[in-house]
């Protein structure tokens, strides 16, 4: 029981840096959302979005996180 709290523990922690990350790219103006390959289609009364590019680079990102991490927790 004692791994899963330090689990959760581990991912608050990661969860509270993405989240300040993000506050602080909004605050740059990074274009996190609106990247080119990000399609927006809008209707009379609807709005669809679909963050294909920005969905991919944060794939990249994490991966490479997560790679990193588990290299040197070995």
């Amino acid at each position: 029981m004692a791994e899963l709290g330090k689990m959760l523990v581990v991912f608050g922690i990661l969860l509270a840096v993405v989240g300040m990350v993000l506050i602080a790219g909004g605050r740059a103006h990074l274009p996190i959302g609106r990247l080119p390959g990000d399609f927006i289609w809008r209707g009379k009364h609807s709005v669809v979005y679909f963050p294909l590019a920005t969905s991919i680079v944060l794939s990249i990102v994490l991966t490479l996180l997560f790679w990193l991490i588990g290299r040197f927790t070995r």
